[in-house]
C-alpha cells in the first residue's frame, strides 16, 4: 500500500538541502564574529559580490501604511541587483518576501528553525516557502533541520538577517520587539540602518522614531534607499538637460515624462498619473518619445533607453 504523501509533503521532503561552510558564506557573513557553524541552504545562493543585500524586517502585526510602503518600496528598486533578505515570519517580513519574488528580485529567507516541514516556522508560511525555493532563491538556516522554533532561535537568525545584509530597514516595530534587536545588531555590524517614517500617534512608529533619534536614516522613496546602498542615481532634473545637450528639444510635457522614468519604470497609467497629464494628451507626448527612442515599452512598462 502506497502512503498517500501531501503536497506539503512532498515539497519538504524532495527539497535538496546542502550544508554550507564557512568559506561558502556570502562576503559579509564571513566578516562577522562569531559566524555560525554551518548554514542549511534549500534553493539557490545569490551571488554576493554582484549584489547588494538589503534586509527588511517590520511588525507582525503591522499596518496597512506599513505593508504598502513596504511593497511600494520594494517595487521600486526592482531593476537593480539587490536581494530582500527577511525571516518569513508574519507581518512585514512576509510582505518584503511576496514583494521581491512580484517583481522578479532574488530573495534569502531565514526561518526561526531549522528546514524540515514539521518545524519550519511559522508552519503557515510553507507556500511561501515553496515559492521562494521553486522560483531559484533562498532559505537558510543555521540550526539543525530538526530545530523547532524557540526563544533563542530568533535572535540568533536576526543576528544573521543583519550580518548578511549591506543595509537593514525598518517598517514598523514596537517598543522591546525583534525588530529592534535586528537593529542593533546591524549598528553592531557597523551596516547602514535605514527606516520608513510613520505617525507619531501609533505606537508602531516607536521603533523607527527611537531608531531615528540614535542616527537612523529616514526613507520615503526607493531612490533613496537606491543611494544609501552605493548605486549612482541620477538627478531627476539631469535627463533632459542632458538630452537638451545632444541637440534634442523636449518640451515640457517631455521633459517631465523622462523625468517621471528617472528612477524606476512605470506602467502606462502610473506615468500618466506622474506627469498629470489626460490619457489622450500623455499618450501623444509618450508616442513621440518612443519615436524619438528616447524611451520604450517593455512588457506594461515604460523606461528610458539604457544607451541615454
Amino acid at each position: 500500500m502506497v502512503k498517500y504523501i501531501s503536497r506539503q509533503a512532498r515539497f519538504f521532503y524532495s527539497m535538496n538541502i546542502t550544508r554550507l561552510t564557512f568559506d561558502q558564506y556570502p562576503y559579509l557573513l564571513r566578516q562577522i564574529q562569531n559566524p555560525p557553524e554551518f548554514l542549511d541552504c534549500a534553493g539557490a545562493l545569490p551571488p554576493s559580490d554582484d549584489h547588494k543585500f538589503l534586509c527588511v524586517i517590520g511588525a507582525r502585526e503591522h499596518s496597512e501604511y506599513g505593508a504598502n510602503a513596504c511593497r511600494h518600496l520594494i517595487a521600486g528598486l526592482k531593476d537593480y541587483p539587490i536581494v530582500i533578505v527577511s525571516g518569513l515570519a508574519l507581518g512585514i517580513d512576509s510582505i518584503a518576501h511576496r514583494a521581491a519574488l512580484d517583481n522578479k528580485m532574488k530573495t534569502i529567507s531565514f526561518p526561526g528553525s531549522g528546514l524540515d516541514r514539521r518545524v519550519i516556522y511559522p508552519s503557515s508560511h510553507w507556500g511561501l516557502a515553496e515559492r521562494i525555493v521553486d522560483s531559484g532563491n533562498t532559505l537558510l538556516s543555521p540550526f539543525e533541520i530538526m530545530q523547532e522554533g524557540a526563544h533563542w532561535t530568533f535572535p540568533a537568525r536576526n543576528r544573521l538577517m543583519a550580518g548578511i545584509s549591506h543595509a537593514t530597514l525598518i517598517i514598523e516595530g514596537r517598543q522591546k520587539s525583534g525588530t529592534l534587536l535586528t537593529a542593533e545588531y546591524a549598528l553592531q555590524f557597523n551596516r547602514d540602518v535605514l527606516i520608513v517614517p510613520g505617525s507619531i500617534f501609533e505606537e508602531l512608529s516607536y521603533g523607527p522614531h527611537l531608531l531615528y533619534k540614535q542616527g537612523a536614516t529616514p526613507v520615503t522613496t526607493s531612490a533613496e534607499i537606491l543611494a544609501a546602498l552605493g548605486f549612482d542615481i541620477p538627478d531627476p532634473d539631469s535627463a533632459p538637460k542632458q538630452l537638451a545637450m545632444t541637440g534634442l528639444n523636449l518640451c515640457k510635457e517631455e521633459s517631465a515624462i523622462i523625468r517621471a522614468l528617472q528612477f524606476s519604470p512605470l506602467s502606462s497609467s502610473a506615468l500618466i498619473d506622474k506627469v498629470a497629464l489626460n490619457a489622450s494628451e500623455a499618450n501623444i507626448f509618450i508616442s513621440q518619445l518612443e519615436l524619438q527612442g528616447l524611451i520604450i515599452q517593455e512588457g506594461n512598462v515604460y523606461k528610458i533607453k539604457s544607451n541615454l
